[in-house]
């Protein structure tokens, strides 16, 4: 019974402290993402970039695409935590102590991490779509940049998205590492409500609901958005070379498995 007093007691009296770590778990998820998933469009996009004929312009790519190769191994090949405590305390020492704000810090160092992941995961979408659409593109008079943005991402952005979510929920879980640095998620909420209570137990037990009760909403709401983008398996072509009134109603056959 004293389980069942301890949760009900740690719900009542400290719902603020994880409410509000909670939110910030969130946030800092939410924002490391989508910059996470900006700087691997832009990097992705600068990697597949064709061999340039100027041998500068070439000579040039090599070293760009260096350092981003350089930065995808370093940040895929380290673990969080210690990136966060280099990163917050390097630039402490470098400004003679002075940290930086801890969410923007959260926030900064899980864009960066979720980056390196997500360069590649565009590349390969990238690389998945048809080359006759980079060469129809290129025919009409498109430059490669313009080819990314008008033809090709918005069908890997398509193919990429379970990904993508795959990415959001890791970094859900990942803040919970940026209690090293101070930052309040909900596992630095956790630790701090335990210290109070010394309900270690009842506490990590309610913050491990809490996360899946996030996680699994999260994975859930993405599905339905895949769905979405997937579109229907039966649609209508209007107009054909002979009748342009016509229209042409394409319907998925269902397989029956005897």
């Amino acid at each position: 019974m004293d389980f069942f007093q301890n949760v009900i007691d740690i719900l009542t009296k400290y719902h603020s402290y994880l409410l509000e770590g909670l939110g910030y778990t969130m946030l800092i998820a939410l924002v490391g993402t989508i910059l996470g998933l900006v700087i691997g469009l832009l990097m992705g996009i600068v990697k597949t970039i064709p061999a340039s004929k100027n041998a500068f312009l070439r000579f040039l790519q090599k070293i760009i695409n260096f350092i981003i190769a350089c930065y995808v191994e370093i940040f895929r090949g380290t673990p969080m935590m210690v990136q966060s405590m280099v990163i917050f305390w390097g630039y402490a020492f470098m400004n003679n102590g002075t940290t930086l704000p801890l969410i923007p810090a959260g926030i900064f160092i899980v864009s960066i991490n979720t980056g390196a992941y997500m360069t590649e995961i565009v590349r390969g979408g990238i690389i998945s779509v048809d080359k006759g659409q980079f060469e129809g593109a290129y025919s009409v008079g498109m430059t490669h940049w313009q080819t990314m943005i008008h033809v090709i991402i918005p069908q890997v952005m398509r193919n990429i998205l379970p990904s993508i979510s795959n990415e959001f929920v890791i970094n859900i879980k990942d803040t919970s590492v940026l209690n090293v640095i101070g930052v309040m998620g909900l596992y630095y909420m956790a630790n701090k409500i335990q210290m109070m209570t010394w309900d270690i137990f009842e506490t990590y037990l309610i913050v491990c609901v809490m996360y899946f009760i996030m996680t699994f909403s999260v994975t859930r709401i993405l599905r339905l958005c895949e769905k979405k983008l997937a579109g229907s398996d039966s649609y209508t072509i209007c107009g054909s070379q002979s009748d342009p009134d016509a229209e042409i109603h394409v319907k998925k056959e269902e397989k029956v498995f005897r």
